[in-house]
């Protein structure tokens, strides 16, 4: 067994996860003989990518946000004995002049270096860790895994082998709750005009996504990260964010279709009435329930599946393949 602490920075949100990693079955090998057992998981809005779309750069607001959350988990790695840490840092990090800032406080706090990775490494980390999580069962072949994030959105699609969890065809499109959010949706509540052009580059960057990625294929799917899973939330009434109801929940069509226009019409002070709505997603979530209408809509599929196991879980069980006992 090996206890490892694995870190996400995104554009809205930093995460951590420490858990303990073992092989199950030593002579399987690969992925699919690894367990998670979870010690510690935890989420920081920091909103890193604030303005990133527009500037190109993180502001010293944002870093600073980000360094505190940092510091905080560099306590509670501390507290676990962790033998390994990871730092995994996606969109906004990939976009910005000044990233240098970014990965030298990152460093001086956690005392390891961030790692930079591409859309397609995030998106089979995110496959990797949705079907680790998940199983099988609920994920027929070919899955197709999509995690709504704050600045990009990652497809994947591909097998449901528990040996490998290998995507077949994966895509990072520029399209996330917080780059929408800022270049189209100003108004509260938003305008028909403005949800209109968030409609339109959604669609352009659907329209590659299908390029690389055949999403009317998908006999499932499982949908990451806030968006989909308060989505969940508000579709079971849940009078607080539980993760453990909203692990392997099922999301309808028309839920999504009915949440997404419902989040459209609230004014800002009406989501954040929403029980289980984070604070830190209450202005973005309208631009990441887009994002689920428009992909689920480019499928045949009538559900989705919510996973609360996303790119953490990968980046863990990634971890476990190097050090796993």
């Amino acid at each position: 067994m090996t206890r490892v602490a694995a870190v996400d920075c995104g554009t809205n949100s930093i995460r951590l996860l420490v858990a303990d990693v073992s092989r199950e079955n030593a002579s399987a090998g690969g992925v699919g003989s690894l367990q998670i057992r979870e010690r510690e998981r935890v989420m920081t809005i920091v909103r890193l990518g604030e303005g990133v779309d527009r500037t190109g750069q993180f502001s010293a607001d944002a870093l600073e946000r980000t360094f505190a959350a940092c510091a905080d988990y560099a306590g509670i790695i501390d507290s676990h004995d962790v033998s390994v840490v990871r730092f995994i840092a996606t969109s906004a990090s990939r976009d910005v002049s000044n990233r240098e800032a970014f990965i030298d406080g990152v460093r001086q706090r956690l005392g390891v270096t961030p790692q930079v990775i591409t859309g397609v490494e995030e998106a089979q980390l995110s496959f990797a860790g949705a079907l680790g999580g998940l199983g099988t069962a609920l994920l027929p072949a070919p899955a197709l895994v999509v995690d709504i994030g704050g600045g990009s959105t990652e497809c994947v699609l591909g097998s449901t082998d528990e040996t490998s969890l290998t995507p077949d065809e994966s895509f990072s499109a520029d399209i996330g709750c917080v780059r929408l959010t800022e270049r189209h949706l100003h108004g509260d509540p938003p305008t028909v005009e403005q949800i209109r052009a968030a409609r339109r580059d959604i669609n352009e960057a659907l329209d590659a996504v299908e390029g690389q990625v055949g999403l009317a294929k998908a006999a499932s799917m499982a949908g990451l990260a806030g968006t989909v899973t308060t989505m969940s939330a508000i579709a079971l009434d849940l009078r607080e964010y539980d993760p453990k109801m909203l692990h392997g929940s099922l999301l309808t069509v028309a839920q999504i279709d009915a949440i997404t226009e419902q989040l459209l019409t609230m004014t800002r002070a009406e989501r954040a009435l929403i029980p289980a709505m984070h604070p830190g997603r209450v202005d973005v979530i309208a631009g990441g329930a887009l994002v689920l209408q428009a992909v689920v809509a480019r499928t045949a599929l009538d559900h989705i599946v919510v996973s609360e196991a996303d790119i953490l879980d990968g980046i863990a069980l990634k971890l476990g393949e190097e050090f796993a006992d």
